[in-house]
């Protein structure tokens, strides 16, 4: 037999890790001695440690080893664990190459500028959000805030408190100079009933949206829809609905550079 030092030097296994596999159950002591407490180990053990090794190497946690190591485990069920771990990794790979390209683009747009770019874009799961909207076709995109007076007076008659979610939802494909395709919501706090004008419903999830945020006045807000597509199609993705703006700070009061928007897009991969 073999102390558990000797067992850790032939094995190239440390010492913690060998008592971590006995607390598991992944690899008992061939003996324990109960006056001093050392544990023995046999040679014909390696097999089952190296089977450990193997497993750890290929991604699966202790937990998920203890299972694969159940000699009741079918070759069907072990099958299944391997092609779930298969699907993982793949997974894993693919968020990492699109992580890769993203910081490809982020050299590229530095070396063509000299410098940092002004909008950092993140990626992020919208969830979803019970708002009241008004869409209308508007002359222009400014005209969209006496919307906002409707659903406030909405509010009002039917005395619900508006939430902090105000935003804005463009639903034309592209830029245009009037009659505007635009929808404004706001969350609020009760019941209340939909009419034709206003719908109450719930914003559904975005499972991927690119997202900017903007400092500052909505006149130079074109800044950020300049910066965020071109993230977008440079990254590989492509805008697959309507974009969003969130109005953060802002909205009460005359426009200022103290206002905080967030710009928001749809996307997939392209």
């Amino acid at each position: 037999m073999l102390k558990i030092g000797d067992f850790s030097k032939l094995s190239h296994v440390t010492v913690k890790a060998l008592r971590l596999y006995d607390q598991l159950g992944l690899l008992k002591p061939s003996h324990v001695d109960h006056f001093t407490g050392y544990r023995y180990y046999l040679a014909d053990q390696l097999p089952r440690l190296n089977r450990i090794l193997a497993f750890k190497d290929l991604g699966f946690s202790l937990e998920q080893i203890a299972k694969l190591l159940n000699e009741n485990l079918s070759s069907a069920e072990i099958r299944g664990m391997l092609r779930l771990k298969q699907a993982e990794l793949q997974r894993l790979v693919e968020e990492e190459q699109t992580r890769l390209l993203r910081v490809e683009a982020r050299l590229k747009q530095i070396e063509q500028e000299d410098t940092m770019p002004n909008y950092e874009v993140v990626l992020k799961t919208v969830e979803p959000i019970k708002v009241a909207s008004i869409r209308e076709i508007l002359p222009n995109y400014a005209s969209i805030g006496r919307l906002y007076s409707e659903l406030l007076e909405y509010f009002k008659q039917h005395k619900v408190k508006e939430g902090d979610y105000w935003g804005a939802i463009w639903h034309d494909p592209v830029y245009k100079e009037s009659d505007v395709d635009g929808e404004a919501v706001i969350s609020f706090e009760g019941e209340i009933p939909s009419t034709e004008r206003l719908k109450v419903y719930e914003l559904p999830v975005v499972e991927k949206m690119a997202t900017v945020v903007h400092n500052g006045s909505y006149s130079s807000i074109n800044q950020a829809y300049a910066a965020l597509p071109a993230w977008i199609e440079t990254n590989g993705y492509k805008i697959i609905g309507s974009n969003r703006e969130v109005y953060i700070v802002g909205g009460h009061e005359q426009d200022n550079e103290s206002y905080v928007t967030e710009v928001q897009f749809p996307i997939a991969q392209a």
